[in-house]
C-alpha cells in the first residue's frame, strides 16, 4: 500500500531542511455530516515522528486543533548526504503511516 505521506529534505551543509506533509481527515467530533446532520467522530493524528538513522530527531504530539492533511516542517542538525529519514506517524484510531527517504 503506498503512503499517504510526502515528504522533502534538503541538506545545506549538516542542517536538514525536513517539510512533510500527512493526507489525513483530522476530524475534530464537532463537524456535522451535511448529509445525515450526525457527528463526524474524532479523527486525529495523535503522534508524528521522525527519525534520522534510526535517532529520534522530533517528535510532535497533535490534538483535534490540526487542519486537514497537515504540513510539517522542521531544520534539525548532525544530518548528512546517505542518512535515512523515516517519519511515521498514529492517530487516535490506531491507525499509522510511515515513509522513509535517503537524505541527498
Amino acid at each position: 500500500m503506498a503512503s499517504n505521506i510526502k515528504i522533502k529534505a534538503k541538506l545545506s551543509g549538516d542542517i536538514a531542511d525536513v517539510k512533510s506533509l500527512m493526507l489525513h481527515p483530522m476530524e475534530t467530533g464537532s463537524r456535522k455530516d451535511p448529509d445525515t446532520g450526525e457527528l463526524v467522530p474524532i479523527h486525529h493524528i495523535t503522534q508524528l515522528t521522525f527519525t534520522n538513522n534510526d535517532k529520534t530527531v522530533m517528535v510532535a504530539n497533535f490534538s483535534t486543533a490540526v487542519s486537514k492533511n497537515p504540513f510539517f516542517g522542521f531544520k534539525f542538525r548532525g544530518a548528512k548526504a546517505g542518512d535515512t529519514l523515516r517519519v511515521g506517524w498514529v492517530d487516535n484510531l490506531g491507525g499509522s503511516d510511515e515513509i522513509e527517504t535517503v537524505l541527498k
